[in-house]
């Protein structure tokens, strides 16, 4: 066949047929603009290339599954949605709000604060040893261990320990976060002794003293002047881990969007504080500062008969409220207390001259009453198809009231207990096909008139089925470990 004329095709007649095809296929939305960096896909830009290719070699070009100009058009196409991408997220790691990975954590570090570490984790084996008149023993979630080197932990559930099981595998998290709590039992010092070994109760944590009516872990070895150790002997074999590991992208960029610009401000204190181990939930309040409209004057006063408030004396130091909601493993007074190190913590941000009135949160304790229908799950069955209390069953317990602290532990001062949230919760976990009769406790009660003996404390209010609890804007809700009134059937 002979050779037909060569058909010349210059680099701007190229450019003008892509700029037509661009405009008439509605490929303006790419790029940067107002909402953001929107990448082009894969398919968006091989179908600009067969457009291209079909304007400037004729409709009649072969551009089928089995081309070769399609199998390089693919190719070209993948390349440059793979630069789109690169380009997509160099903007995107420019900003707190999208940034992940290695640029969130440039971008933190530029705002002064580094990407925190977390807590490690493991598990210790307790062993109780009964003394006489005792067949149990419980140790609440918090409870403090230490080390030889005085390195801090917690157990990270509630436990009872019982005379037919006396040996149980417990979680444990350090109280401090950072690869040096990696604890290894095996790590031995100058003398031979093991410094990171978990070996000993921490006699002054309030939490052991009590165990419900009875006598806890440090008040029965006072009482039986022995060591808590001869009670519950605790066991560390593993090491601990997880210590090396920062916070995942979505706590720290929560921290970040929250972080302040500048010193002396009441973000800046905010953050400084809930940065500290042992903090669930900070409040910072300036009741000199403005009008507070949650008090209960505010709204009802007579300012034409009344004096609303007097001007402060001069001599009088100013001072801010720092309220602050601990975590279950921490202590509040003495020199390790979260008390001192929100103190410490905040000295060098507040404003000169106005002090710092750091106070406990008032902690509003809730509980559930229910019962719950389960199926599809291994739970022995009397004869009469009743549920027999069993390990199986207490463990579903267990994990029912975990998905009800989880949902607790979130909420900010002031934010209410939600009945629906609750029922939500334990709804997800699997094989419960319903919650019937949910009633919420709380204590202490809103109306003391309408509280009754409820987990064997007097002072607990039963809501109705279908009632929220309500907290007060100084209050935060705290979730108990306490599935006597959870009942599966």
């Amino acid at each position: 066949m002979a050779d037909g004329p060569l058909t010349t095709i210059s680099a701007a007649d190229v450019v003008a047929i892509g700029e037509e095809i661009a405009r008439t296929t509605g490929a303006q939305g790419y790029g940067l603009g107002a909402g953001g960096f929107v990448p082009k896909p894969f398919a968006r830009l091989l179908a600009e290339k067969l457009a291209l290719a079909r304007a400037v070699f004729g409709t009649d070009l072969d551009l089928g599954s089995g081309s070769a100009i399609r199998k390089i058009l693919e190719v070209a196409a993948l390349e440059d949605a793979r630069t789109w991408a690169a380009l997509a997220s160099m903007y995107d790691n420019q900003f707190v709000v999208s940034a992940t990975g290695e640029a969130l954590s440039r971008l933190g570090e530029e705002l002064g604060l580094p990407r925190p570490f977390l807590e490690a984790t493991g598990t210790v084996q307790l062993t109780f040893v009964p003394p006489p008149g005792r067949t149990q023993i419980g140790l609440p979630k918090g409870a403090r261990l230490l080390t030889p080197g005085g390195h801090h932990v917690a157990t990270a559930a509630d436990i009872l320990l019982r005379v037919d099981e006396p040996t149980r595998a417990v979680p444990v998290v350090a109280f401090y976060p950072g690869p040096e709590h990696n604890l290894d039992p095996s790590v031995t010092d100058t003398s031979g002794a093991h410094p990171m070994k978990i070996d000993r109760w921490n006699v002054d944590d309030s939490k052991l003293q009590w165990d419900g009516a009875l006598p806890g872990l440090t008040q029965l070895a006072r009482d039986l002047a022995r060591s808590p150790e001869s009670i519950v002997a605790i066991t560390h074999t593993q090491p601990l881990s997880g210590g090396e590991l920062r916070w995942p992208d979505t706590r720290y960029r929560q921290l970040l969007l929250r972080a302040p610009r500048s010193i002396w401000s009441v973000e800046a204190i905010r953050t400084a504080a809930s940065l500290v181990p042992g903090v669930r939930r900070v409040q910072v309040r300036d009741n000199l500062g403005g009008l507070d409209t949650e008090l209960p004057v505010f709204g009802n006063f007579n300012f034409g008969e009344l004096l609303f408030a007097s001007e402060r004396e001069l001599g009088r130091p100013y001072f801010f409220d720092v309220i602050v909601a601990p975590t279950d493993a921490a202590f509040w007074e003495g020199p390790n207390g979260v008390q001192a190190a929100v103190a410490s913590a905040i000295e060098d941000l507040r404003p000169i001259g106005v002090g710092a009135n750091v106070q406990q949160a008032d902690q509003v304790f809730i509980a559930i009453k229910a019962r719950v229908v389960a199926q599809g799950l291994p739970l022995p069955r009397g004869a009469g198809g009743g549920l027999i209390d069993s390990p199986a069953a207490n463990d579903l317990k267990q994990r029912l009231l975990r998905r009800v602290s989880d949902y607790v532990d979130q909420l900010a001062f002031g934010d209410p207990v939600r009945y629906a949230e609750v029922i939500w919760a334990m709804m997800n976990e699997p094989g419960v096909t319903d919650v019937v009769d949910l009633h919420l406790l709380r204590f202490p009660p809103l109306n003391p008139q309408a509280a009754t003996v409820v987990l064997g404390h007097s002072g607990f209010q039963e809501m109705p089925v279908g009632a929220s609890i309500n907290v007060a804007v100084l209050q935060i809700a705290s979730a108990l470990n306490d599935d006597t009134q959870v009942s599966i059937v």
